[in-house]
């Protein structure tokens, strides 16, 4: 429903969406100021959802401010409307040239991998790709957030599949951090605790998650405590 209104709205105002991004460039060096983060905020927010609606020229708008953007904000901005509403093609190359750019400043990788852990495309089997990348180890806790908690905690789109496999995959992540870190896999146990508030089907993969996990041999306290009192609640 919520990306259907943004299609729409995206549709509806076309011109004045366009209009917004060209009255709100900030040309010259960056500066933090109030109105010139304002300014971003507005730009990209209208190319997002210029984008969503599908517009023949967003793309290349889009595009065009990652290629020549001068600060953070507005690359990561016309990078996430590339992954989210841009071609496959488009993404991949503007993924793959940030990550050229940024590979050896550790807090930038955390931003491109949580960009994709939370995008509307991203999958479980995306996740999993993205953890055979060079870059990624569990056994790095900023890097595990990044990736394995983004899309388990801020994904709900595709964590919460009608197959479970988001709730699966849940399980084994909390099951492999606490072989590593039982602190990090306690903090990722927590993202099931509201499971009863779900719909019945979703409920039944989460417990059945969740009854996976307390049954798993050598769990930490921590982890087990989570679990155990998630699983007290009757649903």
């Amino acid at each position: 429903a919520r990306d259907h209104v943004r299609a729409e709205l995206g549709q509806a105002l076309a011109a004045p969406l366009r209009a917004a991004i060209d009255a709100n460039q900030t040309p010259g060096a960056y500066s933090p100021d109030p109105v010139s983060a304002g300014r971003r905020d507005m730009k990209n927010l209208a190319l997002n959802y210029l984008m969503a609606g599908g517009d023949a020229d967003s793309q290349a708008i889009a595009t065009a401010q990652y290629a020549q953007a001068g600060n953070m904000t507005d690359r990561m901005a016309a990078l996430s409307a590339l992954v989210n509403h841009g071609s496959g093609q488009a993404a991949a190359k503007a993924l793959d040239d940030f990550y050229q750019r940024w590979q050896n400043d550790p807090l930038v990788v955390d931003k491109w991998f949580a960009l994709q852990a939370t995008a509307r495309t991203a999958t479980v089997d995306s996740v999993r790709q993205l953890m055979q990348h060079p870059a990624f180890t569990l056994r790095n806790p900023n890097r595990a957030r990044a990736l394995v908690f983004q899309f388990c905690l801020n994904n709900p789109r595709a964590f919460h599949a009608e197959s479970g496999e988001g709730h699966r995959f849940w399980a084994e992540q909390v099951l492999a951090l606490d072989a590593l870190n039982p602190e990090i896999a306690a903090r990722l146990a927590r993202g099931l605790e509201q499971w009863t508030r779900y719909t019945p089907a979703l409920r039944q993969s989460m417990q059945t998650a969740l009854v996976g996990v307390r049954q798993h041999s050598g769990l930490s306290r921590n982890v087990t405590e989570i679990v155990s009192k998630a699983l007290e609640i009757s649903a």
